[in-house]
């Protein structure tokens, strides 16, 4: 039957059209003819010049846009495709903007699974849009001409599409209208993703109005239903919902119309493909079945983590996720049956729901569920002896370091917020419940000699139940052995499933000297004294390194001590970096297993090289080694928000606060990132909660005064400023300039100049640009670029800086800094 819309032959016994969702009406349901308001829709005659420069081949076929036709491209000599667009829509002159809008983003889009567009153009009052030819045929006819496509076939399409879309997720486009009709599988084989010409970019406003329904009813996902705006996740909705119907043969969800269907995908569960489909693997369709979570936070999050899971599958290495599959609600089964029914039902449910709860009482004590959320309290000191601490500190970490690798805990508190209980006495429950966890790890730690001993104790919040104790003694050489062994008996307790790569590297712990080892466990403790044990940390890292060089970890806490010192101002970023890249480069030699020194490597490339990219991955390369470490997230947050991805940059941070509620620089780093975001009231209460966490915080204070500037609310950035230690005389030149008060600005220009001219020359520029002085300011802007202070990293975003975006100066600045646009 073909669409009176868009014309798409659908099969005759359809109640809607396929291909745009309009409700069809049978030919014999039509009592009188009716005057359509559809303009007649041009056709280009076969062997016809169009624009003077494309030939016409042939017809490929007709959509929701318009008519797509094979063409030979004179002017390149190459065949294309070209999608002549429906009056109706060519006519919407808002329509036409949006595709000249997204289509300058489709195009920076450039992968070997994506089709790339071209161009729009217009002729005789015709919009066309050009773009790559793919010879093949698209996946919506290969489902239908296989019926079910081979599981092997489906997983190497899966991956080619996850790869295309990863590339268009990376630069912010999202394609919103992913179905198989827009997937073309070449004469090789190759999948390439079409049409992103509805894709917008994540971070800026779009042309398309919050609120309206956009994607195709059977692969919508259930927030586009909702006309919520789209993100990744949606298209990861959608290509489970494709991955559905390969593996099947049928897409999950039938109705009589467009709405019905797109209502389905919102509030039906949808059936497991092993159903349909014994061929599916169980882990291939749990991938299935989490693409396809009502919830966008629980489906997988990138299609990066999508990729990796089909990697697994097809290598026949089991998945790490587990899902639970909603059951109907009891009031939706009975709520056909009729009044007196009813309550014999509810008698008998209400009977068995206590014979239910009878048994769950007789058998409490051996059921177990999972907790997927634990603290590691500090572990006691017993042996006598204060110069101690370092050691029973370090093995605290080395414990929520431990568990933090495990993909399968969702939390694991961090060491900031589990230290704030060190000497506290209070009920563990009461701990569990302001930490917000299921389960809590206390015990004791006692070296004596070369043996070091340990006992642990693991408690259900909720009950107070002792899970287990244990009690190991080992020598000092196999203490990484220890630490891993007791992490691993810790997930077997809480029933935490670990995965493959994890089992691995528990089993990968070497025997260490115990003198370098003694020697790394300071420099942790005084790495962990924010600024002012760094110069410590650094010799005891470089006396364990002289002492084994082979030994991992002092390198990674070296290059992380590094970072720091040039972020505090401590080192010039010359002398901090290239320090910090040698370390972290030798760590990984030996170790490429750790996050630390991935972390820190990631900050070098961000701030010292400017290679975003490789920042990128060394941040992305952290969190999937140690996904519960909130340092990852912080770090990686900052780098989102310096290349101006608030949103995510928001919501990264969040995750790492989360981890640790009670840490300052977790706060402190939220409420800066809500300020380059322009965000300002929640920064002011973000810094705001930092500073009554240490009111000594400088760093919460200097943000809080900035923030305070740009609200034209000087009196109190003065009052912050006043707070900021060595950094007062910049916060109080710049105010003065910001708040108009040039005499006395430039009054400070002398001591500022002198005091913080190489340090950070980026600072005095804004202090000129302020003034009015652009050129001064550029000066003091290109020392920075020299220099790469710390502060000119934040260029892109840093809103002192927004009077003059527009200067080409400034373009060529964020230009010659490689940022992405």
């Amino acid at each position: 039957m073909k669409c009176p819309k868009c014309h798409f032959d659908n099969p005759s016994d359809s109640k809607f059209c396929k291909e745009c969702g309009t409700q069809l009406i049978p030919p014999e349901e039509i009592s009188a003819p009716t005057e359509t308001l559809q303009i007649p829709m041009r056709a280009l005659k076969i062997g016809s010049i169009l624009a003077g420069r494309y030939k016409i081949l042939e017809e490929l076929g007709k959509g929701g846009m318009g008519r797509v036709y094979k063409v030979h491209d004179t002017e390149i000599k190459e065949k294309i495709a070209l999608k002549l667009l429906k009056p109706e829509i060519a006519e919407d002159e808002q329509t036409i903007e949006r595709f000249r809008n997204e289509l300058k983003i489709a195009r920076k889009v450039s992968h070997r699974n994506i089709c790339r567009m071209h161009d729009i153009g217009k002729e005789e009052g015709t919009y066309f849009i050009t773009m790559e030819y793919v010879s093949g045929e698209d996946l919506k006819s290969l489902i239908k001409r296989t019926g079910k496509v081979p599981i092997k076939e489906v997983i190497k399409i899966a991956k080619q599409v996850c790869e295309g879309l990863a590339e268009a997720h990376e630069l912010g486009v999202v394609h919103r209208d992913l179905k198989p009709q827009n997937i073309m599988i070449d004469e090789k084989g190759k999948a390439k993703i079409m049409d992103f010409g509805i894709a917008r970019t994540v971070e800026a406003p779009g042309v398309t109005q919050t609120g309206v329904m956009i994607g195709t009813p059977d692969y919508i996902s259930p927030e586009q239903a909702e006309g919520e705006e789209a993100d990744q996740r949606s298209d990861i909705y959608s290509l489970g919902v494709i991955l559905f119907e390969m593996v099947t043969g049928s897409v999950p969800f039938k109705g009589d119309t467009a709405l019905s269907v797109a209502l389905k995908h919102k509030t039906q569960i949808p059936q497991d493909p092993r159903k349909l489909n014994p061929d599916v693997s169980e882990d291939l369709s749990r991938l299935i079945l989490i693409c396809m979570e009502k919830d966008r936070e629980r489906r997988y999050q990138s299609v990066e983590d999508l990729l990796s899971e089909l990697t697994k599958i097809e290598k026949g290495i089991p998945t790490k996720d587990r899902i639970r599959l909603k059951k109907r609600p009891i009031t939706e089964k009975i709520s056909k049956v009729g009044w007196k029914k009813s309550v014999v039902y509810g008698v008998c449910v209400a009977a068995l729901l206590i014979l239910f709860i009878v048994i769950g009482i007789y058998l409490f004590t051996e059921r177990r569920e999972v907790i997927n959320s634990i603290a590691v309290l500090p572990l006691e000191n017993l042996s006598g002896d204060s110069g101690q601490e370092y050691f029973v500190d370090g093995m605290t970490d080395a414990l929520i370091t431990q568990l933090s690798q495990f993909s399968g805990l969702r939390r694991v508190i961090s060491r900031t917020s589990a230290m704030t209980y060190k000497d506290i006495r209070k009920p563990l429950s009461e701990i569990a419940r302001e930490l917000n966890v299921g389960a809590v790890l206390e015990g004791t730690v006692m070296k004596v000699g070369e043996k070091v001993r340990i006992t642990a104790k693991l408690i259900e919040a909720a009950t107070e139940r002792n899970l287990g104790a244990w009690d190991y003694e080992r020598d000092l050489v196999d203490v990484l052995a220890l630490q891993r062994e007791v992490a691993q008996v810790i997930a077997k307790e809480i029933n935490v499933k670990l995965t493959s790569e994890e089992e691995a590297l528990l089993a990968s712990a070497y025997v260490i000297n115990p003198e370098a080892h003694d020697a790394y466990l300071k420099g942790g403790y005084f790495k962990n004294k924010v600024p002012a044990g760094f110069k410590r940390a650094v010799e005891y890292f470089q006396q364990a390194i002289e002492i084994d060089p082979t030994y991992a970890l002092p390198y990674a806490g070296l290059a992380a001590v590094y970072v720091m010192q040039s972020s505090f101002g401590m080192l010039l970023p010359e002398e901090a970096y290239p320090k910090a890249r040698e370390a972290a480069l030798k760590a990984l030699k030996i170790d490429d297993t750790l996050a630390e020194a991935h972390l820190a490597l990631g900050a070098v490339k961000k701030c010292y090289d400017w290679d975003w990219p490789g920042a990128e991955r060394e941040f992305k390369r952290a969190l999937e080694l140690n996904p519960g470490y909130e340092r990852t997230y912080r770090d990686y947050a900052r780098y989102l928000s310096a290349i101006g991805h608030h949103k995510e940059a928001i919501a990264k941070a969040k995750l790492a606060l989360e981890l640790d509620p009670v840490s300052i620089q977790a706060n402190d780093d939220l409420g800066v990132i809500f300020y380059f975001a322009r965000q300002y009231d929640q920064a002011i209460e973000q810094l705001q909660k930092a500073i009554e966490l240490d009111p000594t915080w400088v760093l919460a204070y200097t943000y809080l005064a900035m923030t305070y500037r740009e609200k034209s609310m000087f009196e109190e950035a003065m009052t912050a400023g006043q707070k900021t230690g060595e950094f007062a005389v910049l916060m109080s030149t710049l105010t003065h300039a910001m708040a108009g008060r040039k005499k006395q600005a430039q009054n400070m220009l002398g001591e500022l100049t002198k005091e913080w001219g190489a340090r950070m020359p980026t600072f005095i520029g804004a202090v000129y640009a302020h003034l009015g002085e652009k050129d001064k300011a550029f000066e003091w802007l290109q020392k920075g670029y020299e220099q790469r202070d710390f502060f000119i990293h934040q260029l892109k975003v840093e809103p002192v800086f927004d009077p003059f975006r527009s200067d080409p100066r400034f373009q060529d600045l964020l230009r010659r800094m490689n940022f992405p646009e």
